[in-house]
C-alpha cells in the first residue's frame, strides 16, 4: 500500500466512523458505537506508525511524504491544492493525536455507557479526530484552516454535548465564539502572507523568505505573525483568549482529555513550530509570544491553587502548561516546545482520564473537598494518577522533568530569552507542584470525606487500561529528548533523539556560550522550588490542616481575587460584552427599526398605494374609460398646440 493512500486513509477512516455512528445517532448500543469509533482511531494509529517507519527509513534530508488529492481552485497564477504533507514535525503530531486519541476512545466506552446518546458522542469524537488530522497534515495554510475550523466546530458540539443543561450549552457557545475571535486574526495572518509571498503553501513560503529579520512593527511579516499568533491565542488558550478553556470542563471528561491533551489546544503551538522559519524573522512578535506565554503560565498556575473542582484544577493546569509551550516558541526553542507538547499529552490525558475515573466512582461528584482516602478504593487509578502527578511537577526521570527544564533553560540562555522569563517559569513550576500535590492530598490521601450515600469503586478495565498505558508513557515518554547536558553524564550517553529527528526541519535559536554548570544550577533551583512547594502542600492539607484557612484569612482580598480567577470574565462582560450588547440594541432600535424598517415600510406603502390607484382606474366602467380617453385626447391636443 503506497504512502499517498495511507495518508488519505488517515482522514477517511474516522470519517467512516463518524458516518456509521452519525446515521444511527439515536442508538443506545454504546459497545457497538465505541468499538467502531475506537477501531477507526486505532487503525489510524497503526497507519501513523507505518508512515513514521517509512519516514525513518528515508535519508535524513529527504523525509517528506506528500499526497495530492485535487486542485482546490485556480485564480490566475495563484493555485491551492487539497494536499497532505508528512514530515518529522507532523509525524510527532499524528502519533500523539491517534495514539492518545485511541486511548481516550477506549476509555469513553466505559465512561459513556450510561448516557442516552452514546452513538452521537462517538460520532463527534471521530469527527474531531478527522479534523485534527486535516489540520496537522495540510501542506498549506488553507487546508490547515479547514481543520482549524473543524476542530472549533467539534469542540462546540462536544463541550455542549449535554446541551439540555443551560450552563453546559453556554460553555460550548463560549468556546465557539472565543475561538471565532482568534480565527479572525488567523485569517488576517493568512491574507498578509499571501500578499507578501503570493502563496499559502508552506514549502513555497520557505523559499521566498528574506534573509534578514524585520525590526519594525509595520513590516508585513511582523504583522502576519502577529495575526497568526492571535489565532493561536484563541485555539491554544493564551491571554487574553484563554477564558473558554476552563469552562470547557462542562463536556464529558474524556472530551476534556481529548481537547486539553492531544488535539485542539496544541494546534496553535504546532502552527507556530510549522512556520518557525517565518516567526524567527519577526523578533518583536516572538518577544510578545514569550511574554504572553510566561504570564499565562504564571497566572493560570496561581488560579489553579485556589480551585476546588477537580476538572477545573486540571483545566488551569493545561492553560499553564500551554503557557510554557508558548514561552518556548517565543524564545526560539521550537523543538523543546514540541517536546513538551508531546509529554504533556501523555501526563495530562492521564490525569484527565484519571479524574474521569474518580468522578465515575464518586457518582459524578467533582468537589475535591468531598473526596479523600480514595487510594484504598481505587488502587489502579491512584497509582497511575500518582505517575501523572510526578510527571507534571517535574520529578526526574519522568517525562515532564526533561521537557519542562529544557524550556526553562532556553528561556534563560536563548538569544531571545531573559532571566525574568526564567523566573516566571520557575515560580509557575512551584505553583504547579503546590496545586497538584494539593489535588493528590485532597483526592486520594488522608481521611475520607466521601458522603455516606456514595460508594467509591475502581473503574472497569476499559477505563483502567488506558490509564496504565498513559502512566507508562508519562514515565518513559521523556527519554527520547534527554538534554545533552544530562545525556553526557548518564551511562551510555543517550542521545537527544527528538532533537536529532526535528533539527533538519525546525529552525532553532540555540543558547550562546552555554555553560553546563549554569544549566545544572538552574535545573537544581527549579527542582528545589518544586520540591519545597510540594512539601508545603502536603504539610498544609494532610499534616496541619488548619493552615490553609489561616493563610487565606491573612491574604484576604488577594486570595478572593485569585479564587475569582482575577475576575477576568467579569471584566469582559462589564467592559466589553455588555457595552457591545447595549450598542447593538441601540443600533437595532435607531438604525434597524426607526430608519431601515420605516424606510422599507414607506417604500412598500408607496408601491401599494400606487398599485391601488392604478387598479381603481381599471374597474370595467365603459363611461369612465370614455372619459379617460377624452381627457387624453384633450391633453394631447393642448400639448401639440402649446408646442406650435
Amino acid at each position: 500500500m503506497n504512502e499517498q493512500l495511507l495518508l488519505g486513509l488517515l482522514v477517511v477512516l474516522p470519517f467512516l466512523g463518524f458516518l456509521f455512528n452519525g446515521i444511527r445517532f439515536t442508538s443506545k448500543n454504546y459497545k457497538l458505537a465505541g468499538t467502531v469509533a475506537s477501531t477507526a482511531s486505532g487503525l489510524c494509529f497503526l497507519i501513523s506508525l507505518t508512515l513514521v517507519a517509512k519516514l525513518i527509513g528515508m535519508p535524513e534530508g529527504e523525509r517528506v511524504i506528500t499526497s495530492h488529492f485535487f486542485d482546490w481552485f485556480l485564480a490566475g497564477d495563484f493555485s491551492v491544492s487539497a494536499s497532505f504533507l508528512l514530515d518529522p514535525i507532523n509525524a510527532v503530531m499524528i502519533l500523539v493525536i491517534t495514539g492518545v486519541g485511541t486511548l481516550i476512545h477506549i476509555f469513553s466506552i466505559g465512561y459513556i455507557s450510561h448516557d442516552e446518546r452514546p452513538s452521537k458522542y462517538f460520532a463527534y469524537l471521530n469527527l474531531f479526530l478527522m479534523n485534527m488530522l486535516i489540520l496537522v497534515l495540510g501542506d498549506n495554510l488553507l487546508v490547515m484552516f479547514v481543520g482549524w475550523e473543524g476542530v472549533g466546530l467539534c469542540s462546540y458540539l462536544l463541550i455542549g454535548f449535554w446541551f439540555s443543561d443551560p450552563e453546559k450549552a453556554a460553555a460550548g457557545m463560549k468556546a465557539f465564539i472565543t475561538n471565532r475571535i482568534g480565527d479572525a486574526g488567523f485569517l488576517l495572518g493568512i491574507f498578509m502572507l499571501f500578499l507578501s509571498f503570493g502563496t499559502v503553501t508552506f514549502s513555497e513560503i520557505a523559499t521566498r523568505l528574506p534573509e534578514t529579520a524585520e525590526m519594525m512593527w509595520t513590516g508585513p511579516i511582523t504583522l502576519a505573525c502577529l495575526f497568526l499568533f492571535i489565532g493561536a491565542t484563541g485555539k491554544s488558550a493564551q491571554i487574553p483568549l484563554y477564558v473558554w478553556l476552563p469552562d470547557a470542563m462542562a463536556g464529558p471528561t474524556p472530551v476534556s482529555a481529548l481537547i486539553h491533551a492531544a488535539t485542539m489546544v496544541t494546534a496553535g503551538v504546532y502552527m507556530i513550530v510549522r512556520m518557525s522559519d517565518v516567526f524567527v524573522l519577526a523578533p518583536l512578535v516572538m518577544n510578545v509570544i514569550a511574554i504572553i506565554g510566561a504570564l499565562t503560565a504564571l497566572g493560570a498556575a496561581t488560579i489553579g491553587m485556589t480551585q476546588w473542582d477537580i476538572k477545573k484544577i486540571l483545566a488551569y493546569s493545561t492553560v499553564s502548561q500551554l503557557g510554557y509551550m508558548f514561552l518556548a516558541v517565543g524564545v526560539g526553542a521550537f523543538i523543546p516546545a514540541m517536546f513538551h507538547l508531546m509529554t504533556h499529552a501523555f501526563f495530562k490525558a492521564l490525569m484527565f482520564l484519571g479524574s474521569g475515573s474518580v468522578i465515575h466512582a464518586m457518582a459524578d461528584e467533582q468537589d475535591v473537598r468531598k473526596m479523600g482516602g480514595l487510594k484504598k478504593y481505587m488502587p489502579i487509578t491512584h497509582f497511575t494518577f500518582l505517575l501523572g502527578w510526578l510527571a507534571i511537577i517535574g520529578a526526574p526521570p519522568l517525562a515532564g522533568f526533561f521537557s519542562k527544564d529544557e524550556i526553562l533553560w532556553y528561556s534563560f540562555a536563548s538569544p531571545a530569552g531573559h532571566w525574568s522569563l526564567w523566573v516566571a517559569g520557575v515560580i509557575a513550576a512551584g505553583c504547579t507542584a503546590f496545586y497538584m500535590t494539593r489535588l493528590m492530598c485532597l483526592t486520594f490521601w488522608g481521611e475520607s470525606r466521601v458522603p455516606k450515600e456514595v460508594h467509591p469503586h475502581e473503574s472497569p478495565v476499559s477505563m483502567t487500561f488506558p490509564l496504565i498505558v498513559l502512566g507508562v508513557l508519562s514515565v518513559v515518554g521523556g527519554w527520547i529528548g534527554i538534554p545533552h547536558v544530562l545525556g553526557a553524564i548518564i551511562p551510555g550517553h543517550p542521545p537527544n533523539v527528538l532533537e536529532h529527528w526535528l533539527e533538519p526541519v525546525v529552525r532553532m535559536l540555540k543558547p550562546e556560550h552555554a555553560s553546563a554548570a549554569v544549566e545544572f544550577a538552574l535545573m537544581g533551583i527549579s527542582l528545589s522550588v518544586a520540591g519545597i512547594s510540594a512539601y508545603f502542600a502536603y504539610d498544609f492539607y494532610l499534616v496541619h490542616k488548619d493552615r490553609p484557612t489561616m493563610v487565606t484569612k491573612k491574604l484576604g482580598g488577594l486570595y478572593s481575587l485569585v479564587s475569582d480567577k482575577y475576575r477576568i470574565d467579569e471584566f469582559y462582560f462589564g467592559r466589553i460584552i455588555n457595552p457591545l450588547i447595549d450598542l447593538s440594541k441601540g443600533l437595532w432600535l435607531y438604525i434597524d427599526i426607526n430608519f431601515i424598517d420605516k424606510m422599507t415600510y414607506l417604500a412598500s406603502d408607496m408601491v401599494k398605494g400606487s398599485g391601488q390607484f392604478l387598479r381603481s382606474l381599471q374597474n370595467g366602467n365603459l363611461q369612465q374609460y370614455a372619459l379617460y380617453i377624452s381627457l387624453g385626447v384633450v391633453v394631447t391636443i393642448t400639448y401639440i398646440l402649446m408646442g406650435s
